[in-house]
This record gives C-alpha cells, structure tokens and sequence, in this order.
C-alpha cells in the first residue's frame, strides 16, 4: 500500500470493473456473507429509479446463492426507498458515509459480523473510506458513467480521486471469479 494510500485510506481490498463481475462463489472463498451497497453508478446510473442492464439478475442470483444484501446510500429515502423496494431489498438512506454509523447499521440489520461483510461502491472517498471506517472489506467497482454537468461536486470528487484509482482489477490478475 502506497503513503498516498495509507494516509486517505482509499486503496480498495478488492477491485472490479463492473459490479455484476462479483461472483457469489467469490465472495464465499473469503467468508463475505453479505453485502452492503452503494446505488448510484454502482447498481444504477445517477438518479435512475431502474437498476442498469444485468443488476436485477446479479442481485436475485446473489440471494439465492445466500448472500445477504442491503443498500447503504447518502441520499434521501425518496431516492432510495423507489429503487429498492422493487428489489426487496433493505436500506439505511442519509447514511453519512464515509462515516460508519449507515454499515453498522447494516451490519445489524444482516445479522453480520465485519468480517462477513463487504461494501461495494465507486466512489474512493465516500464508499470505500467508510468501508475502511466501519472495519469491513471494501470492493470498488468502476462508476458506471460519468456525471452530468449538474453533479459538479462529485465531478470534483473524481478529479481528486484520480491518483487513488486502482491500476489492476480481479479479472486482470488472472484470478477466478
């Protein structure tokens, strides 16, 4: 882990480039039980009430193959509640990410230890900072697209983000997924 790494806590546990690369059989090799998930650009794009192509499969074969899942999100419950409810899925909205109160509030919903756990998100300063917070695996998935004009603060977010992006990603370390 680089100096730039240890000082910011960004370097992710594990990278992907999409989310629907996570497999369940992966996850399982390292004890994830559950997972705690970021909604914009990481299951759908900014302000899309639909999941993106492939998401609703991912997530029903990660129920059935038993991994719990929960959505972790900053933003409002209006935002929230009418992506996920279609899903079944659980949420914790105005979570304060980074900071750790929305994962240990998902962890408790999940019946979860931190070491049954993983949080998925794209962004390095929001999800996988609080991930490092709150003492679980932290999985960045590249953001599905970039931001509109009108989400300039999380344009400035990836421009500072920028140093910190992973180089390498499961898929291109050979390893199985």
């Amino acid at each position: 882990m680089s100096f730039r790494h240890k000082i910011t806590k960004t370097d992710p546990d594990l990278s992907f480039r999409k989310t629907v690369d996570i497999k369940p059989e992966f996850l399982k090799k390292l004890g994830i039980k559950g997972l705690i998930l970021d909604v914009d650009n990481t299951l759908t794009t900014h302000d899309n009430p639909v999941p993106a192509e492939g998401i609703a499969e991912w997530l029903e074969n990660m129920k059935k193959s038993g991994i719990k899942l929960i959505i972790v999100s900053n933003n409002h419950p209006e935002r929230v509640k009418p992506f996920a409810d279609p899903l079944g899925l659980d949420y914790v909205s105005d979570s304060g990410k980074p900071l750790k109160k929305g994962y240990i509030e998902a962890m408790k919903r999940m019946g979860l230890t931190k070491k049954e756990t993983a949080a998925v998100g794209d962004q390095l300063f929001t999800d996988i900072w609080g991930a490092k917070n709150a003492g679980i695996t932290s999985i960045f998935v590249q953001p599905m697209e970039l931001e509109g004009r009108h989400k300039r603060f999380i344009r400035f977010k990836r421009v500072l983000e920028k140093p910190f992006l992973p180089e390498k990603f499961i898929e291109d370390k050979g390893e199985v997924l």
